[in-house]
């Protein structure tokens, strides 16, 4: 049983590396990190190939372990193939979302002075019923922070209505955000 589990746990580090280096790799593609992970993705590969002539008793590691594999090899073939389109110059960044200007907020979107304020009316109450001393922020920042929430939704996922409530987590009151219907 000791063998079971050494293997077990060799794939599971195996497992957690190809997270890790799925990771890397998209941090790459998308200028995040300056250098290709490739000694990682070599010492993976070197596991991988490790396990190749090994005799694996159990159905379900054996199972896990082609799993593991054959994600690998899916990984490096779309590695590779956007490797050789940024070679070429064919690949672009997907970094238009950051290089495009916040829209001017519509009037209808902006946060009114009414919506600030009863937002603070309710966060005050909230924090009262869960106990919580003080009034917590004043108006104008929940004005500032319904202003920058918009805008990264909006920028995330277009000009769709917004609306905001307070809502209790662990026990304490927070605005939460969600697409009008």
């Amino acid at each position: 049983m000791d063998d079971r589990r050494k293997i077990a746990h060799e794939l599971d580090d195996m497992q957690q590396m190809l997270k890790e280096l799925e990771i890397r790799y998209e941090q790459y593609f998308a200028g995040i990190e300056r250098r290709e992970p490739s000694n990682d993705r070599k010492n993976l590969a070197r596991r991988v190939r490790h396990f190749v002539n090994r005799h694996i008793v159990w159905t379900d590691l054996q199972f896990r372990y082609q799993s593991i594999a054959s994600r690998f090899m899916s990984y490096c073939q779309y590695w590779d193939r956007i490797l050789r389109l940024m070679d070429e110059g064919k690949y672009h960044r997907h970094t238009a979302k950051l290089q495009r200007k916040p829209a001017a907020p519509d009037k209808k979107s902006a946060p009114t002075e009414n919506e600030a304020e009863h937002l603070h009316e309710q966060m005050r109450q909230a924090r009262k019923n869960c106990g919580l001393s003080g009034d917590g922020p004043d108006q104008g920042k929940i004005a500032s922070f319904l202003n920058q929430q918009r805008e990264k939704l909006r920028s995330r996922y277009g000009d769709k209505p917004i609306e905001f409530s307070i809502e209790v987590h662990e026990g304490k009151p927070r605005i939460k955000a969600r697409f009008k219907k």
